[in-house]
């Protein structure tokens, strides 16, 4: 009898702690917009990291997410993109036969949150 309740208490703890944890930062979509792009996510993404290297600019942030991969046309040239995971971690990589440089936006918008990136070449 003991042991029911105290499994029984166990269980019922799991359920109400897992109610009450926020949602998950996850990437619900990525779009190619001129010299940039717009990566949409549910929620306010936190802990963004940036770095560049000469033809390379990329973004790291704790995320969920799917890989994907494209391209992106700056003044008529092309910059491939991907998006991967590693570690619990979303990383975007933007890289060009060029030096590239960039930065980020954060704005809410319809509900969802935009992280835009702008490119420029250095």
């Amino acid at each position: 009898m003991i042991v029911s309740l105290a499994i029984l208490g166990f269980l019922l703890g799991l359920m109400i702690g897992r109610s009450l944890q926020p949602p998950l930062l996850r990437l619900q979509q990525v779009e190619v917009e001129g010299a940039g792009l717009s990566l949409w996510f549910n929620q306010k993404p936190w802990g963004i990291s940036e770095s560049r290297e000469l033809g390379r600019y990329a973004l790291s942030l704790p995320s969920l997410g799917r890989d994907q991969q494209g391209q992106l046309l700056l003044h008529g040239r092309p910059v491939n993109w991907r998006v991967s995971k590693s570690g619990g971690r979303l990383h975007l990589q933007l890289v060009a036969a060029r030096p590239l440089a960039g930065q980020w936006t954060l704005t809410p918008l319809e509900g969802r949150w935009r992280l835009r990136v702008e490119l420029t070449q250095d």
